[in-house]
């Protein structure tokens, strides 16, 4: 394997600029979409009339239909195109939007979550893959690590601009919506379907990619591929050590980390004012998808500390965010939690092109897009598991101790890299 050379934007070519830049407006506007919806789901849902349990059920419609499909989908990506793949995604995004925007339907609302898990296994591994083969044909053996970094950062820049205007639009058109016969939250629906339909339209004229044959035939070919393909990627994986080392650690790092996403607001939210906590909340969630972009545009930088060895910089980032998670369960006022919370959420940031790089660099161009979905899956499994333990120790005991506990799992993360690192070292010499 040829050295990787370090990246340099100045001194890419125009094409390998201009891709990444394409990118980057892609990645903004399609979290921007995904963002506007994310502060206030919840709300909203209560809003129509569900309770806890119903909710509760409803995203677990949601991560049912996402495991169930992320694999064949990540396949049929890698055998028809990843653009056609990702405007069906699109697709179903808007089903989704519409049919919940329609309905206060329990079961409707089921299959709009249904819909959201189908689009984000449609999603997953597509244009990323996509991204990563052009740039390494456009910038030959440049590391491409600084490259994923710039688009994390659109990437978490668009969460966090799409949640903190999603809060914002109800207080703002709340009642302008109300009399137009739409309920107060609806508007930042309303708001993300429009951008959604302009995320399509983008797609359609800026992503440039091969055709690949899509008549009837060519169809039931890719999807007849897609075991196959499956298959394929998942030997590799288990024959691959680099893979298998990687994918296991990850799920850890999943395991810590989801809880801390899902339960901090029921944490944080007796820390604050009656008046004014749910504005709090949803501007510290702003706050957390732009500090995770803040990351993502420093792990470039952090990576070259460690001389560019990406498994160096991925256990020490895990190991710094494992004492962070368990400074953060210590914290008993709101400016001390938010000030720890900022911090973790930049050290994700930084986590995350690590790994993609060490990824990218195992798996062939005709397996990227499953191998993308395979690490998906896996780690969805692991935020899940992380997810019920954390919450049968939070019951028991408290939110603290179950964070505090989840951070145990990061540590064994930190071991499994660190082997890891010893390995590519390895393979190196």
């Amino acid at each position: 394997m040829a050295a990787e050379i370090e990246f340099s934007f100045t001194t890419l070519n125009e094409p390998a600029r201009r891709h990444i830049h394409v990118f980057q407006i892609h990645q903004f506007l399609d979290r921007f979409a995904m963002g506007l919806t994310i502060a206030v789901v919840a709300v909203a849902l209560i809003d129509r009339g569900m309770d806890l349990v119903q909710i509760s059920l409803l995203f677990g419609v949601y991560s049912l239909t996402t495991m169930a499909m992320e694999l064949p989908f990540g396949g049929l990506a890698d055998s028809i195109g990843r653009k056609p793949v990702f405007l069906t995604a699109v697709v179903a995004s808007l089903i989704s939007l519409v049919l919940f925007l329609s309905t206060s339907d329990f079961y409707v609302l089921a299959l709009s979550f249904a819909f959201i898990g189908f689009g984000r296994a449609l999603r997953s591994g597509t244009l990323d893959a996509w991204f990563v083969e052009t740039f390494k044909v456009l910038a030959p053996n440049v590391d491409v690590q600084p490259a994923l970094a710039k688009a994390q950062w659109a990437n978490a820049l668009g969460l966090a601009v799409g949640a903190f205007l999603g809060g914002l639009l109800p207080d703002i058109l709340g009642q302008v919506a109300k009399s137009f016969g739409f309920k107060i939250y609806d508007v930042s629906y309303l708001a993300s379907f429009s951008v959604m339909l302009g995320v399509f339209v983008f797609t359609m004229l800026a992503i440039v990619e091969k055709p690949r044959p899509l008549n009837a035939p060519a169809l039931l070919h890719g999807f007849a591929n897609v075991p196959t393909v499956i298959k394929d990627a998942s030997l590799l994986a288990l024959k691959h050590p680099a893979l298998s080392i990687l994918l296991a650690a990850l799920a850890f790092f999943l395991m810590a980390t989801n809880p801390v996403e899902v339960i901090w607001p029921t944490h944080a939210k007796p820390m604050l004012d009656e008046g004014y906590a749910n504005t709090a909340i949803g501007v510290v969630t702003a706050t957390y998808f732009f500090s995770i972009a803040v990351g993502a545009s420093l792990s470039p930088h952090i990576s070259r500390i460690f001389s560019r060895r990406h498994a160096m910089t991925l256990a020490a980032t895990f190991a710094c965010l494992a004492g962070v998670q368990i400074a953060l369960a210590l914290q008993g006022s709101i400016i001390g939690f938010v000030t720890v919370f900022v911090l973790y959420s930049v050290i994700l940031g930084v986590s995350e092109t690590p790994a993609s790089s060490i990824l990218h660099r195992c798996v062939e161009d005709r397996q990227r897009s499953t191998m993308l979905s395979l690490r998906s899956l896996i780690q969805q499994l692991g935020a899940a598991l992380g997810l019920v333990l954390a919450g049968t120790v939070a019951e028991v005991h408290s939110t603290p101790i179950a964070w505090i506990v989840g951070a145990v799992f990061l540590f064994i993360a930190v071991i499994l890299i660190l082997v890891l690192a010893r390995r590519l070292a390895g393979e190196a010499e």
